[in-house]
């Protein structure tokens, strides 16, 4: 291996498609057991776990999430062995969520053995969009790709600003609440009432810049949106799709505006808007779609979002 090649193991599904598009996808030599975009990189070997069961309904998630959290434990596990293995250079991983990927702590703690030389850590904490243009520049710099790094933030804000010019001949900004978690239910934050306001819509829940808080039935109700997102964190469409029956069980869904006019749509959040890469601004994109069908034709439906079943 020469000196200057980097061998780049991601622990986090955003940074993995941050390297990709930087032109670095032969950088990477192993991945979480999350990253599987672009297409081929589930190929790379899988170097953490999670350890608790995470086929298990929302509740039960959340359950074991919650005791694990208690006892100071983490829910994921490295494999410090495989990582020996592959001899990284750098390794990506995060700061912003101790249950959504593996954390910097969890990281440090098991390569703390591993020597000549010990991989750099580069630990990403995206909030809001800004810090996305931000951790695409801390990849760039890392991987020695500023300018691939200057031109993809150029690109996505490009698009971003694009939209919002679209959307703003929009008969109606729609109300929109956003549900990141069914059971118990979770409102959306970070970067996603930015994404509402690029794709013209106005968002009743959450706050941009914080986590994403718990959400009563008594708070849905009250702000009784046009349109209801749902996109449970690390779900895909069809996972959504089979666990919907939650939410559509609960006395109080049948009565609120969005439900009664056909207004409630299911979201690939695996893939989308739970993931702070490059593709959130497809997840813009496909909210304007959803709120603004008079503008937009559906190019994201079925494979990416689908309306109520």
């Amino acid at each position: 291996m020469e000196d200057n090649q980097h061998r780049i193991v991601s622990l986090l599904p955003g940074a993995t498609e941050i390297v990709a598009d930087l032109g670095l996808r032969d950088a990477l030599v192993g991945r979480s057991h999350e990253c599987d975009f672009p297409l081929g990189i589930e190929s790379l070997p899988i170097c953490s776990e999670p350890v608790i069961d995470v086929s298990a309904s929302s509740a039960e998630i959340n359950r074991q999430v919650e005791k694990s959290l208690e006892n100071a434990l983490s829910i994921y596990r490295v494999d410090i062995e495989r990582i020996r293995e592959l001899r990284p250079t750098l390794i990506l991983t995060q700061m912003q969520c101790e249950v959504c990927a593996v954390n910097e702590k969890d990281v440090r703690s098991a390569i703390a053995e591993l020597s000549d030389p010990a991989p750099q850590i580069l630990s990403l904490s995206p909030s809001v969009l800004d810090d996305l243009w931000r951790d695409i520049a801390a990849v760039a710099a890392t991987v020695d790709a500023d300018q691939a790094g200057k031109t993809l933030v150029t690109s996505l804000q490009q698009r971003l600003e694009q939209l919002r010019g679209r959307v703003r001949i929009a008969a109606d900004r729609p109300r929109v609440a956003c549900i990141e978690w069914l059971d118990p239910l979770m409102t959306a934050g970070n970067w996603v009432p930015e994404l509402l306001e690029a794709a013209g819509c106005q968002n009743v829940l959450g706050q941009a810049g914080a986590h994403s808080p718990w959400l009563d039935w008594a708070d849905l109700t009250e702000a009784d949106a046009d349109v209801i997102l749902v996109f449970p964190c690390g779900f895909t469409l069809s996972r959504t799709r089979s666990e919907f029956p939650i939410l559509a069980g609960h006395a109080e869904w049948s009565q609120l505006r969005a439900v009664r006019n056909g207004r409630v749509f299911l979201i690939d959040g695996h893939h989308y808007l739970n993931r702070p890469g490059p593709r959130l601004i497809d997840s813009a994109e496909i909210i304007a779609e959803i709120a603004h069908p008079e503008l937009f034709e559906p190019v994201h439906r079925d494979v990416a979002w689908s309306a109520c079943p």
